[in-house]
C-alpha cells in the first residue's frame, strides 16, 4: 500500500501526464489536504489552490452553499459538501475537487453526527461522489484519517 505522500505524488503525476486540475474546499481538515498536495514538488502543475471554508458564512459567501441547505442539513452533511464541490469547481475552473466537511471534536458531536463524522466529496469531469465516514480517534486522527481517504478515493477515482 502507498503511502500518502506516494498516493498524492501518483495523482499529480496523472494529473499532469493528462493536463488537468485539482483543487479542495476543506472545513474539519483546515487546510491539511492542501498541504499533502503542496508538500509534493510539481503540485503546481495541477493544483489551482483551495478554501478553507471553516465557518458557514464562508461556505455560503465563497462557495455558494444555500443558506437553506445549512440550515435544513448543516454543514455536515452530504447536501452541503456536494454543494462544496459545486462551488469550489466554479471557482477554482478545475477539473476535480475534493470537499470535506466533518466534527473532528473532542466536542460538537451529537446522537445523529457523532464526533468523527465527516463527508467527504470528490469531482472528477464524468461524476460527483460523497461519502459519509464516521472515524475513530482524537482530533487530529479524525483529521489525519479525512485527508487519507479523500486522497485515496481521488487516487480510485483517477484510475478508472
Amino acid at each position: 500500500m502507498k503511502t500518502l505522500y506516494e498516493q498524492t505524488q501518483s495523482i499529480i503525476e496523472a494529473l499532469a501526464k493528462q493536463r488537468e486540475t485539482v483543487t479542495f474546499a476543506e472545513s474539519c481538515t483546515g487546510g491539511q489536504l492542501a498541504a499533502a498536495f503542496t508538500a509534493v514538488s510539481g503540485a503546481s502543475a495541477v493544483f489551482n489552490g483551495s478554501v478553507v471554508s471553516y465557518a458557514n458564512t464562508i461556505k455560503e459567501r465563497w462557495l455558494g452553499v444555500r443558506a437553506s441547505t445549512l440550515e435544513r442539513y448543516g454543514a455536515v452533511s452530504r447536501e452541503c459538501v456536494a454543494e462544496m464541490l459545486t462551488g469550489i469547481t466554479a471557482i477554482a475552473e478545475a477539473d476535480y475537487a475534493v470537499a470535506l466537511s466533518g466534527i473532528a471534536g473532542p466536542t460538537g458531536g451529537t446522537p445523529q453526527k457523532p464526533v468523527g463524522t465527516v463527508y467527504i466529496g470528490i469531482r472528477t469531469p464524468q461524476r460527483s461522489a460523497v461519502y459519509h465516514n464516521v472515524f475513530e480517534g482524537n482530533r487530529a486522527s479524525v483529521q489525519h484519517q479525512s485527508v487519507i481517504f479523500a486522497v485515496e478515493k481521488l487516487f480510485e477515482m483517477l484510475k478508472k
